[in-house]
């Protein structure tokens, strides 16, 4: 992975308006979620039609702690797939299976024309759903996301995304430990690393530089969440280790009250934060959408993304 020329390219940004001129040479990802409620997957289906008229590389599934929506996820990753004909990727992790059960897991979404896995370890829910207890591998399942990786591209050749911490993960004992275990993830077979959120463009810089110099050569894709719920985002930050600026928390305090000017705040933020990435070389984003569209949209939109094709949805109506 060549580090693109950073200074030379923010020099040449630096006195042009901040969205002019861009040629939409970007790539793009999304992620959802397995909905509850018949309405609610309706919802995100709609917001998966009219992201998938941008042409991303995959559109992922989650797989809720402990595999608690196994067979939504299964589903629900096969519904998009038949239905809005975009790739997908499904989540998969190491929590509460054996090998077996994850590898058949596995076959089921190959056997469904899914050959895309976002290969995970996995959080621990306690009995409330917090996630606050210490990872621990079933006894006939893996141990780690590395080994995980390794038991999928035995079974079939998937094409495999693993997660990165930019700010390190909650239980990492160091952040060159952290990236060591990035590495062996990556050389254990996978394409790509996809970060968990984070408000700090220089975080995430310095953490791909850190990549660069230990030979880490495979994209490392920022994964950004635009923000719809303070409180949720709070929620989500705790959980996963991320800094929430505190300029963030003042910026949105008071607009509860007000969802439209919360929207129209975050996707100002949102796209200010994704242009400074693109500015320093940055050309693949992955979006957190929370099943929601627009302000994912509306970011891809300002990075020069144009529609590639129609919204089947749109058409069948």
């Amino acid at each position: 992975m060549t580090p693109p020329d950073y200074p030379a390219q923010a020099a040449h940004f630096a006195n042009q308006p901040l969205f002019a001129g861009l040629p939409g040479d970007v790539t793009v990802s999304f992620e959802v979620f397995p909905s509850k409620t018949e309405k609610a997957e309706d919802s995100m289906l709609r917001a998966v039609h009219s992201l998938a008229t941008l042409g991303p590389s995959f559109v992922s599934v989650t797989y809720g702690a402990g595999g608690s929506t196994r067979e939504r996820s299964l589903a629900t990753a096969t519904r998009i797939a038949r239905e809005v004909h975009v790739p997908v990727a499904a989540h998969l992790t190491c929590v509460g299976a054996s090998r077996d059960q994850t590898l058949a897991m596995a076959d089921k979404f190959w056997d469904e024309g899914i050959t895309r896995v976002v290969a995970l370890r996995g959080d621990m829910p306690n009995e409330a759903g917090k996630l606050d207890h210490p990872f621990e591998a079933h006894p006939e399942g893996y141990s780690c996301a590395a080994e995980l990786v390794e038991g999928l591209l035995e079974r079939h050749p998937f094409d495999v995304s693993v997660s990165a911490y930019p700010e390190m993960h909650p239980e990492a004992k160091c952040a060159d430990e952290e990236l060591a275990y990035l590495k062996r993830k990556l050389d254990a077979g996978a394409n790509r690393a996809i970060t968990q959120f984070f408000f700090s463009s220089d975080a995430f810089l310095r953490f791909r530089d850190r990549a660069v110099a230990i030979g880490i050569d495979k994209p490392i894709v920022p994964g950004i969440l635009p923000v719809h719920n303070l409180s949720r985002t709070k929620q989500m930050a705790d959980q996963c280790g991320a800094t929430l600026p505190d300029w963030i928390v003042e910026l949105f305090d008071g607009l509860d009250d007000h969802p439209q000017a919360r929207e129209l705040v975050s996707a100002t933020v949102n796209a200010e934060f994704s242009r400074r990435l693109y500015a320093e070389g940055v050309r693949e984003f992955h979006f957190y959408t929370l099943n929601k569209s627009e302000l994912a949209y509306a970011t891809c939109h300002l990075l020069g993304l144009r529609p590639v094709r129609e919204n089947l949805l749109e058409q069948a109506a």
